[in-house]
């Protein structure tokens, strides 16, 4: 008896976890030290939240959301260390995602 409790509980457990989430895609946090621009949007210092989907990238300003329909996300041979931005100026670059083989590309 309890191990069936204990088995019902897990399967709820991992189907809450899931709950919501689309498959392919993830989340990451990005931490933006300067002011910069990204696809025309002027973006303050702060952390902001990437999501990275098999068809497109999406950038969680608050509770807005920032399409970012020319991003193009490659991978790379080996994990990056930690996550990076590289600027020219003051305009978004690309990101390196810490942890992952994954670099996005701002065309």
């Amino acid at each position: 008896m309890l191990k069936k409790f204990v088995l019902a509980f897990a399967i709820l457990a991992v189907a809450l976890a899931t709950a919501g989430t689309v498959p392919g895609s993830r989340t990451y946090t990005i931490t933006i030290i300067q002011p910069a621009v990204l696809n025309g949007t002027h973006l303050k210092p702060g952390d902001y939240r990437l999501v990275v989907e098999p068809a497109k990238v999406t950038l969680l300003v608050g509770k807005d959301k920032l399409d970012l329909p020319t991003a193009k996300v490659e991978s790379v041979e080996q994990k990056y260390d930690a996550t990076a931005i590289r600027y020219t100026g003051d305009k978004i670059e690309e990101i390196r995602l810490g942890g992952t083989k994954t670099h996005i590309l701002m065309n």
